[in-house]
């Protein structure tokens, strides 16, 4: 707290706006929701109060948190269900750092991610997945850093961050807001978990050898190793796709990329929701770039992170491992039994969605028919 005071942003914050407190929540989801948390969050909600009642239009919220730990999941749930409480008509979002594939922090990883996502399912309008392992793999490969420090994950992340919330603070030719990018992203209220992009992503020393153009930009925005959480969106299909430009661009040229895109690789979008992506644009680039891109996915691949972490909480969860740490916090078996289920049922969702296709209902009413006229012929008989 103290060095985010000192540094060149301190005073963009106002002093009263810090919170903080001595204990941390230990790595437990229950301590942060239940103990250490919830004697913290009305001073929270105080401050929250205070700056949304400063505000001519209140968008929305942003909650950038971890789910891997106590605090982040923990008390970041508790505070996502209060905000809820208190406007539930505004758009609530969250940039969450979901647990990676190889490299795991905590062991209790798994119970603190998969109570989490049950509580984002129900009281979250966005969630922007964000994989540590995944910006480490982005800063190796495309940035060409050998040993990449959190603040250049950080950047990766805040590059994401700016983009979609770009259109709320700079005029545009295609304007976007939060509330128009849920309303075209989330086809359904439980899935709204999205993959994240951005463009353009150079090496520091070639910056100034490289030439953008709008078809360059789309291909890595687009590109599965742009992603910033660890799935492979080759592994599913999209079901709504959300791209945000920045810079002095040509809005015939960005509407026939996106086209194109849609044409060339038809078999990762799903056919029964035509024209799935949605474009922006905002005539003012970020600062020390011509032209830039972010990508939002909803894609159902996506799931083989649920996945993944839902097989390890199972094998802990089977056995009782670590449970006492939370039942002495005041939280009940049950509640375990439930996130487990919930998180089974969103990949089911996900999976039944990406099988489905456009003429399943038709084949079913055709089906219906069929009977009918048996039916009269019996009759008539």
């Amino acid at each position: 707290m103290d060095g985010i005071r000192n540094s060149a942003y301190g005073k963009i914050y106002r002093p009263d706006n810090f919170v903080n407190a001595q204990s941390g929540a230990g790595n437990s989801w229950a301590k942060g929701y239940y103990t250490e948390g919830a004697e913290l969050v009305e001073s929270i909600m105080d401050v929250v109060r205070k700056e949304a009642e400063n505000t001519d239009c209140l968008q929305g919220f942003q909650l950038a948190h971890s789910l891997g730990g106590g605090t982040g999941s923990g008390l970041g749930s508790l505070l996502l269900s209060k905000i809820r409480e208190e406007y539930p008509d505004r758009i609530l979002s969250t940039y969450s750092v979901v647990p990676s594939p190889k490299v795991s922090d905590t062991v209790v990883e798994p119970y603190n991610a998969v109570l989490s996502v049950h509580q984002l399912v129900e009281n979250c309008d966005a969630t922007y997945c964000i994989d540590n392992e995944a910006l480490y793999d982005i800063c190796f490969r495309t940035l060409k850093l050998t040993n990449p420090a959190y603040a250049d994950l950080n950047q990766l992340v805040s590059a994401v961050m700016s983009g979609v919330s770009t259109s709320l603070r700079f005029p545009g030719q295609l304007n976007s807001d939060l509330r128009k990018l849920c309303v075209n992203m989330v086809p359904f209220p439980r899935l709204h978990f999205f993959m994240v992009g951005f463009a353009p992503l150079t090496a520091f020393g070639s910056q100034q050898y490289r030439n953008l153009s709008v078809p360059e930009l789309t291909a890595q925005m687009f590109d599965a190793r742009n992603m910033m959480a660890a799935s492979d969106p080759r592994h599913g299909r999209y079901l709504t796709a959300g791209t945000i430009f920045r810079g002095r661009l040509s809005t015939k040229e960005v509407e026939n990329q996106m086209l194109a895109v849609q044409q060339k690789n038809s078999s990762y979008f799903v056919e029964w929701i035509p024209n799935s992506v949605k474009t922006s644009l905002c005539d003012i680039p970020p600062v020390g770039l011509k032209m830039s891109g972010t990508f939002i996915g909803n894609s159902t691949a996506i799931q083989e992170l649920f996945k993944r972490v839902n097989e390890q909480f199972t094998a802990m969860f089977r056995r009782k491992a670590f449970l006492h740490w939370y039942t002495g916090e005041g939280m009940d078996e049950m509640e375990f039994t439930e996130a487990e289920s919930n998180m089974n049922d969103l990949v089911s969702e996900y999976q039944q969605y990406q099988e489905a296709t456009a003429d399943e209902d038709y084949d079913e009413e055709e089906y219906v028919d069929e009977e009918m006229e048996e039916d009269e012929e019996a009759m008539e008989e």
